[in-house]
């Protein structure tokens, strides 16, 4: 039976990381499943899930951990199981702004789970403007197919216009698998 590790890298961004990284799973004769990268300033951090039999997995965790201390990166592996592709056939864009409060981005989040929207992306930028805190945030969502985007958006936007944020969505992510 096959198992799956969680492994995350977090460091100075360099070319030829990904590849490296890439490499040594391949050799420990595991296939990358999912993985997502970000860079922040000169930095970024690699989340990958690897899947492979128990030898294979075993491997993976001596190896992995090596070839992260030679490319001075840090590292962090989980064996987990069950993993469920992430929903990525119906993608929002929603872009807010308006005055800035505490607690917005956990309000935020927790109405688009409530609507089983899960966040793929986010950014978020903060400014002054006549003594007092602006936010201007972009986010990605993944919503299930069935879920109804219009009255999703009409939702969305009541939320929005009661924190006295303007929010516009656009809906330009599906993608037909079929084809």
């Amino acid at each position: 039976m096959k198992q799956q590790l969680i492994c995350t890298f977090l460091g100075e961004n360099r070319t030829g990381l990904l590849s490296q990284l890439a490499k040594a799973v391949n050799a420990a004769g595991c296939n990358i499943l999912d993985s997502r990268q970000a860079n922040f300033g000169t930095d970024f951090s690699l989340t990958m899930i690897i899947e492979g039999h128990h030898p294979e997995i075993t491997k993976a965790e001596i190896s992995l951990p090596a070839l992260s201390s030679e490319l001075e990166l840090l590292s962090l592996l989980k064996r987990t199981k069950a993993h469920a592709k992430q929903n990525i056939e119906h993608l929002l864009s929603l872009e807010f702004s308006g005055p800035d409060t505490p607690g917005l981005l956990e309000k935020v989040s927790v109405f688009l789970s409530s609507h089983s929207a899960s966040i793929n992306a986010l950014r978020q930028k903060s400014s002054s403007v006549d003594d007092s805190e602006n936010v201007r945030c972009k986010i990605v969502v993944s919503i299930p197919d069935d879920l109804d985007v219009d009255a999703f958006s009409t939702t969305t936007k009541r939320f929005f216009d009661s924190l006295c944020l303007t929010c516009t969505i656009t809906d330009k992510h599906h993608i037909n698998w079929s084809e």
